[in-house]
């Protein structure tokens, strides 16, 4: 996530509170793949990219990307078989499957355990992205042959969502250290950037499950992946995520790490995550400026900064690869903290004073600075304050060097660079587990 101000049933208003728009301008509408699917239904502006190709024409690129990856057996037969579907259980057992097999079909090829999926690069996170747009846009458009209110849909696209993005599956064995990592959909997707990949996503999918080999022993990785939505955070999803893990006393993490994007050329382990979110517009361009919102049902300290946890120069001091590690301590309050969100934020890097307002964390003011607030709060409100946490922004990826292409070697490269450097990272934090 950029650094820039450039983002069950409890959780069932998630999606409901995404925004819903007849038609983008510039994005035609997808035929319906059934006589059960109704294409004048509303989608988010997500979905709707669904259509959207590369300036010069040719195909739509998130469903290439998803052909290519291999996935799209997997899309058609959601489709197919929720059309059978006789009643809301029916409904649920497939939404529940499918989710959680889309988000272990992704980790699998990623880790290289599915070789005879697609032919498109196995570290690509793009594919997992728009194949969970594919389903959310058919639950959406379903019409079934049995009564099914607003709210009993909403209940199978949050099931969907988190079953696709690995929140149904964080489990851990006895006997091992315990590690919990987030990384996060592509973003800035319009114009050209329906070609976007994010390599926090990509470091997510081959971390999941991951054993690693420490000092103490063997270490165990689960992963989840966000959307960068702020209605999805406005509502929990990383404190459904963090907090249901922290809560598990006997399974406990004993160290999380939120993964997200940040700049160009460098690692940045962050020193601080502020309560402040900036406005830049997330993936429905939906803008939201002010303090960060409490999640419903969670323990929640009143924190202006939370510091980081994690042991930074382990990890800076390790030899995880190509990209040099940093640790960013600047970060900004308003100048008035009796009205913040008004005048110049002043920017430094000693620690915040009492009584002062955030404006930015290290990480800056939009998702990733959330992740990691959202997770730390909820980790201090529940008192697990031993356990490390922090926030890792990886290198900026880029974009394919020809305007027209949806990938290239050097960018693959480069995804695949940052992605191991990711795992070496977490692996020296978690060696330096006591």
């Amino acid at each position: 996530m950029s650094r820039t101000r450039s983002t069950l049933r409890a959780l069932v208003p998630l999606l409901a509170a995404v925004p819903m728009l007849a038609a983008v301008p510039g994005f035609a509408q997808a035929a319906p793949a059934s006589t059960c699917y109704d294409a004048n239904a509303p989608l988010t502006v997500e979905e709707q990219r669904l259509t959207a190709t590369l300036p010069a024409g040719g195909p739509a690129v998130g469903p290439k990307l998803v052909t290519d990856a291999g996935l799209d057996p997997l899309v058609s037969g959601f489709t197919t078989r929720l059309c059978s579907a006789r009643s809301v259980g029916d409904a649920r057992a497939l939404v529940a499957s499918t989710g959680t097999e889309l988000w272990r079909t992704a980790v699998d090829r990623a880790q290289g355990r599915r070789p005879d999926l697609g032919t498109s690069d196995r570290y690509d996170d793009r594919p997992l992205y728009w194949a969970r747009l594919q389903l959310s846009k058919a639950l959406r458009e379903w019409t079934p042959r049995f009564a099914l209110d607003a709210r009993t849909r909403t209940e199978l696209l949050t099931s969907l969502d988190h079953g696709s993005r690995g929140l149904d599956s964080v489990r851990y064995p006895d006997g091992v250290k315990r590690v919990l990592v987030s990384g996060f959909d592509p973003f800035q997707l319009d114009g050209t950037g329906v070609r976007i990949s994010n390599p926090a996503g990509a470091s997510a999918l081959q971390l999941d499950g991951r054993v690693l080999d420490t000092p103490q022993g063997k270490a165990v990785v689960q992963a989840v992946s966000f959307p960068v939505v702020w209605g999805y955070f406005d509502q929990g999803i990383v404190e459904a995520a963090y907090g249901t893990a922290l809560r598990d006393r006997a399974h406990r993490p004993d160290l999380i790490m939120t993964l997200s994007q940040g700049r160009p050329g460098k690692f940045d382990i962050e020193r601080w995550a502020g309560d402040w979110r900036g406005g830049y517009p997330d993936n429905n361009r939906v803008s939201i400026t002010g303090p960060v919102p409490a999640a419903t049902g969670w323990p929640q300290p009143a924190l202006q900064f939370i510091e980081t946890t994690l042991p930074y120069q382990q990890m800076i001091s390790a030899s995880t690869g190509g990209y040099p590690v940093n640790y960013d301590q600047v970060f900004c309050v308003w100048p008035d903290s009796s009205h913040p969100g008004t005048g110049t934020a002043q920017c430094r890097s000693d620690a915040p004073r009492p009584g002062e307002v955030a404006a930015q964390g290290s990480g800056g003011d939009y998702l990733s600075n959330e992740s990691m607030y959202r997770s730390n709060r909820i980790r201090v409100g529940l008192g697990a304050t031993e356990v490390p946490g922090g926030h890792l922004h990886t290198p900026v990826l880029g974009e394919p060097s020809s305007p027209t292409a949806v990938t290239d070697p050097a960018f693959e490269a480069r995804r695949k660079a940052i992605a191991d450097q990711t795992v070496a990272l977490v692996n020296a934090a978690a060696s330096a587990l006591s």
